[in-house]
């Protein structure tokens, strides 16, 4: 996209308050659509003119992409590389090298702390965009401006990134679903835009109802968004919200809710309910690609991506933003911040000849840090990666895993071996279920989608399985004064005690604090903060 081509939305407030952490006015870069630039548009005059209500939804995934950081440069929060990162550090498939995610590795955080702060924020902020798109597609179809059906098209794109950021919030803030079945505090399921002294008064009075509502609320919108939005789009057919996407999501939900049978049918409608050595999706035509690195070397253009979010030369979150930046190694312009953990990498499920360790990895062999790293994003310098949000390859592991759970590893296993014979060996690929299916499956999860912000989503909605719980709560972490060049190698697959230590589900940490910008002028949240903070 050329610098003269940079989209500029804002949406001016009448009245809206910091401590929601919903912000009315942001900044919207585009790399969608080439129109003329708009500089200061109120959220009435947005949605007067087709062309400017594709400009406004545009605004909407810019907040999902680059967002701000301290309310200013963008950072990559809610779901850039910030994001993907926060969802790598809390877990112990990666290793903190230097201070940047320091705090959330070590879980240090506080109701103050930048990282967990922004990312609540920003979540917030994409949610009030997505809110003032929806009531505003609404009014401009009730009017005739857009027809009906390209109303609801728009208002589904808008629930679907609410469902999205709502979930994020969930797995952050909230303990997880099995907990309770959903009985634990949730959080506020923002439906109405703050743009008005009203707004603000009836988004004070509103407090976190349980997870169980949330997650109701969640997949109301979802299937709003399955039933509205295309199959297939000829332009930004991964960077914009369509049905797959929206169904997709739903067996990530459903997943976590423990809802086997609900993930199995979700999945069904993207192609999942075959036995055979390939799937294939008739909703989207998604499929696996036949090599591991292609939905990341061909980002934009690949039948495996389903949904992305979208960055450019232009329009990114910086250096300080940049999935390439925060994964990199300096000997390939990257910044030496986070490398793969040598345990994930030793792994003795890791076999042999995978293609994922040679082409998904990258290792360097100077400078202070000579370890080996992600290498699934290469736009040094450039920063134009697309943030993965979901791929072809979870939605079979998803149902892979709810097909084991449910009783079926015939279906399982195939599903299982779909993404992973496509990297590994023909001699290491299973030509029938391993003793333990479930775990199988999982592990694979934690090879597949290294890298992509999964792993604490898993460790979350996992806490709470006798069997397959990952530890007591959060892992213990290998501290990067323990790792050296030879920590990294398969012949001897050394393991790693790490010295980080294990934070127990009970403890307060295992959840993020709702941050003070919010408590401090919301009294309803106030008395909701979770305990220990």
């Amino acid at each position: 996209m050329r610098k003269n081509d940079k989209l500029q939305y804002k949406i001016t407030r009448r009245s809206a308050i910091a401590m929601l952490g919903m912000m009315a006015i942001l900044p919207a870069c585009s790399d969608f659509t080439k129109l003329e630039p708009l500089a200061a548009l109120s959220e009435t005059a947005a949605f007067t003119t087709p062309a400017t209500i594709e400009l406004a939804t545009n605004g909407v995934y810019w907040a999902a992409s680059v967002g701000q950081y301290e309310g200013a440069a963008g950072r990559g929060y809610p779901f850039g590389a910030a994001a993907i990162e926060q969802g790598e550090m809390r877990g112990e498939d990666m290793l903190n090298i230097q201070a940047f995610y320091d705090i959330t590795y070590r879980g240090l955080y506080s109701p103050t702390t930048a990282n967990n702060k922004n990312h609540w924020e920003q979540l917030y902020a994409l949610i009030n965009q997505a809110n003032i798109l929806i009531d505003g597609v609404k009014t401009a179809g009730a009017n005739g401006i857009v027809s009906a059906e390209l109303a609801a098209q728009y208002e589904a794109e808008g629930r679907f990134l609410r469902a999205l950021a709502h979930h994020e919030l969930l797995i952050h803030f909230c303990r997880p679903f099995a907990d309770g079945a959903g009985s634990q505090p949730g959080v506020p399921y923002r439906e109405k835009p703050i743009i008005s002294t009203g707004a603000v008064q009836e988004g004070l009075a509103q407090g976190r109802g349980t997870v169980a509502e949330a997650y109701t609320k969640v997949l109301a919108d979802l299937d709003f968004a399955e039933q509205s939005l295309p199959a297939t789009r000829a332009a930004n057919a991964i960077s914009r919200a369509t049905k797959g996407a929206a169904i997709a999501l739903k067996t990530r939900i459903k997943l976590h809710q423990q809802d086997w049978k609900g993930v199995i049918a979700e999945g069904a409608k993207l192609g999942t309910d075959g036995t055979g050595a390939t799937f294939t999706s008739p909703i989207g035509a998604y499929v696996l690609e036949a090599a591991p690195e292609t939905p990341f070397v061909n980002y934009k253009a690949n039948k495996e991506s389903i949904f992305s979010i979208a960055n450019s030369a232009q329009s990114n979150g910086g250096v300080n933003g940049a999935l390439a930046s925060m994964f990199g190694p300096t000997s390939l312009a990257g910044r030496d911040l986070v490398a793969t953990s040598p345990n994930l990498y030793n792994a003795p499920f890791w076999v042999d000849g995978d293609l994922r360790r040679t082409r998904l990895q990258t290792k360097q062999a100077t400078g202070s840090y000579p370890f080996a790293y992600n290498y699934k994003y290469r736009e040094y310098g450039v920063f134009g990666d697309w943030a993965p949000v979901l791929r072809y390859a979870e939605v079979l592991l998803n149902v892979a895993e709810a097909s084991s759970r449910d009783g079926n590893p015939t279906k399982a296993l195939a599903l299982l071996n779909a993404v992973r014979n496509r990297s590994v060996p023909a001699a290491a690929q299973f030509t029938a279920a391993p003793a333990d299916l479930t775990l199988a499956i999982l592990q694979e999860r934690r090879i597949e989608l290294a890298g992509e912000g999964r792993r604490w989503p898993d460790i979350h909605r996992l806490s709470q399985d006798p069997v397959y719980k990952v530890s007591n709560g959060i892992p213990a972490k290998v501290e990067v004064t323990q790792v050296k060049t030879t920590s990294y190698d398969i012949a001897t697959r050394p393991i790693i005690a790490g010295s980080v230590a294990e934070i127990p589900y009970s403890d307060f940490r295992f959840l993020w604090p709702i941050p003070f910008s919010e408590i401090s002028a919301n009294e309803t949240l106030r008395t909701q903060q979770n305990p220990g903070y």
